[in-house]
């Protein structure tokens, strides 16, 4: 057996998740192993054409369809999104990260296009939970893996203006706010809805045909259940049988709402190997594309976000290794993890994409042991 189908099996065969699909493209040469069941209760099997939800591994995607509309000239990285979302034209920020929610000041500059690319909008979460702005985003910002957990993006995004900034824009990169404004931020400068503009200018040109907001009933034998681990490791189940993607939510997230599968991710990562361009078909610019892949963040900011980046930097809609310091740490690495259980990364220089895709959800922001085996198997 291949070293992917060993590290899968004998995770699978440990307890610790169902079933997982693991993809590794090197150039042309793909290899991709499924092993395991569709749900803990073994009634399918797993397959390549099984379908995820992949939660954060949404956000590149959603990054990419931002800067399809800079380069339709409808936005510009240095504009302030308060044109198209007037709620955030005057955001209090607090004095300081351990203030009290009174205790503000006026944000020193706009809010841009480019802030909300980068996640340095100063809404989000960093490493400390337990600060005053963070709990009242908590109110806000709820899980992003329960499409049916958030209202329609209008009252969610009156609720997020109601939150004081962590930090002034610019300042800090915070995990996770930025991506559902980036959602929100498509839709409106588009006049489609997220689910659409995405179809249209994302899904359909790279032939991502199994990738929604929702999944049909025609392709419902390939969805995979979802399912969390208690203290024990015992896994129980965190979905419903069926209503939750039955249909497009309220809000579709940017952040986190997407089902797909790893070969349509793989279609996704290889147009950004391509410097843009996938089937004949110019999807972004390589200027784009580098944007995208580059860490557009400082040493004190990936600092500051260290329990989600472990010393990564952060691109748009992903992050960025800049130090080798894992063996899959190679610089210039692209990608990020789901909090269902997914990650998905390219390697720019090399040419190399890598896909795992399983259904049991993350405990913590901290990439699991099977996440960092496969890591490992694809670096080898």
């Amino acid at each position: 057996m291949s070293a992917l189908r060993t590290t899968l099996q004998r995770h699978v065969d440990g307890g610790s998740v169902p079933g997982a699909v693991g993809l590794l493209a090197r150039g042309d040469d793909v290899e991709v192993v499924s092993v395991g069941r569709l749900d803990a209760e073994g009634t399918a099997p797993m397959t390549r054409d099984s379908v995820f939800r992949i939660a954060s591994i949404t956000k590149p995607v959603t990054a990419a369809a931002v800067l399809t509309l800079v380069e339709d000239g409808r936005l510009g990285l240095d504009d302030p999104v308060q044109e198209w979302l007037p709620e955030l034209a005057e955001p209090a920020v607090v004095r300081t990260p351990a203030s009290s929610l009174d205790d503000v000041v006026p944000a020193g500059r706009p809010i841009t296009v480019e802030d909300l690319l980068s996640s340095r909008t100063g809404w989000g979460f960093p490493s400390d939970f337990t600060l005053p702005a963070v709990q009242a985003l908590f109110e806000v910002q709820k899980d992003g893996r329960a499409p049916r957990a958030y209202p329609d993006p209008d009252t969610w995004l009156a609720a997020l203006a109601g939150v004081p900034l962590l930090y002034q824009p610019g300042e800090a990169w915070l995990y996770g706010t930025s991506s559902d404004l980036q959602g929100i931020l498509i839709a409106r400068v588009s006049g489609r809805t997220l689910p659409r503009y995405l179809a249209e200018r994302i899904f359909e040109p790279l032939g991502m045909a199994d990738t929604a907001f929702e999944v049909p009933a025609a392709k419902r034998h390939r969805f995979t259940s979802l399912y969390r681990a208690d203290e024990s490791g015992a896994l129980e189940r965190a979905d419903t049988p069926d209503g939750d993607w039955s249909s497009v939510p309220a809000f579709p997230s940017g952040g986190g709402g997407l089902a797909s599968t790893a070969d349509d991710w793989l279609a996704f990562a290889r147009m950004l190997l391509a410097g843009g361009t996938a089937n004949g078909h110019r999807v972004l610019s390589p200027t784009s594309v580098g944007r995208m892949t580059t860490n557009h963040l400082t040493a004190r900011q990936r600092e500051l976000g260290g329990l989600f980046l472990e010393n990564q930097g952060w691109g748009y809609g992903g992050s960025v290794d800049v130090t080798p310091a894992k063996p899959w740490n190679v610089p210039g690495r692209y990608g990020w993890v789901g909090g269902t259980g997914t990650t998905a990364h390219l390697v720019p220089r090399t040419g190399t994409v890598a896909v795992l895709l399983t259904q049991v959800a993350m405990r913590n922001p901290t990439p699991t042991l099977l996440m960092r085996d496969f890591w490992r198997c694809a670096a080898e």
